[in-house]
């Protein structure tokens, strides 16, 4: 068979199309270069110093005007009766510091959750319709009493007989110690008729700024009493540094606080007398066995020794 051979032509035409076909290969080989942009606008944004807390924006008042919203009371800030919110308080430790139920305080304020309050809030610790500056002098005018050295002269006979009972019921290891009968405090007493709250020795005295009243040494478990009739208006653990606590109210002038105990044998709202078994003597809170017993006139610390009878 006779061989064929293409024209010049064909040829050419050929050698063409294997060109363009190895120039298309070549190229879908390179890779694609994305569109060229300016970044530099973002970059700079980026390395822009963040905003300095205290450049934060303020909440505005529902006025808009741009000052921080006002806290509640604020307007009563300074007046007497009245109570502004520090660092670390708690509704309990306001109360104790101002001679009042914790809960009272809560209702007078309208205050819902009492674990939300805002430091720098002013809170009614007077009730409301009372002359806090009347209350003030009450209690300038209570503090007018006779020093009672923790020996010395004898005491008043009833005063007395509930301390000759706390001892003679520590002596005889008993559970339930004698009371002395008493009428139930009325807010319109001034001066309770005071008795020991525990038979042991006095380990450090009350000094003014520094330690806020008695530490009473004694031995886990022994009786803790009530030091006057009153009220029980807090018994729990919710205060720091004070362990297992009872704070009784024993009129609208004085409260005692009684720390540290082992077991609490009251209740809040709970009635008790003079001379009562509220709690046993323990460790909570404390390097070692005492009772941290406070008397406060007024919220304010005073020196016990200077109230409770003579031994």
């Amino acid at each position: 068979m006779p061989s064929r051979r293409l024209s010049p032509l064909l040829s050419s035409r050929w050698l063409w199309v294997v060109a363009g076909v190895l120039t298309l290969a070549a190229c879908s080989s390179t890779p694609n270069k994305a569109p060229v942009e300016d970044r530099k606008a973002p970059l700079a944004a980026a390395r822009a110093p963040a905003m300095p807390a205290s450049a934060a924006p303020v909440v505005a008042t529902a006025a808009g005007n741009g000052d921080a919203k006002p806290l509640p009371g604020a307007e009563n800030q300074g007046k007497a009766g009245y109570y502004t919110v520090k660092p670390g308080d708690t509704m309990i430790r306001i109360g104790l510091e101002n001679g009042q139920n914790w809960r009272d305080v809560v209702r007078w304020n309208g205050i819902e959750n009492p674990n939300l309050i805002e430091v720098g809030q002013v809170l009614r610790v007077v009730p409301p319709g009372v002359d806090a500056t009347a209350v003030a002098a009450k209690g300038v005018a209570a503090a007018k009493v006779d020093a009672r050295p923790l020996d010395g002269k004898p005491a008043a006979a009833p005063a007395a007989a509930a301390s000759a009972a706390v001892a003679a019921g520590s002596a005889a290891g008993s559970a339930a110690v004698p009371t002395v009968p008493a009428a139930a405090a009325r807010e319109s007493d001034d001066e309770p008729a005071w008795a020991w709250p525990a038979a042991g020795a006095v380990a450090a005295g009350f000094e003014e700024g520094r330690q806020k009243g008695l530490l009473i040494s004694g031995k886990a478990g022994d009786p803790v009493l009530a030091a006057a009739d009153g009220r029980v208006v807090y018994a729990g653990s919710g205060l720091r540094g004070y362990g297992n606590l009872v704070i009784v109210k024993h009129n609208s002038t004085y409260l005692t606080a009684y720390a540290h105990n082992q077991t609490l044998l009251v209740k809040e709202d709970q009635a008790v007398r003079r001379g009562q078994k509220i709690a046993e003597m323990g460790a909570s809170d404390a390097e070692r066995v005492q009772l941290h017993f406070e008397i406060r006139r007024q919220g304010k610390p005073i020196d016990p020794a200077r109230l409770l009878p003579a031994r």
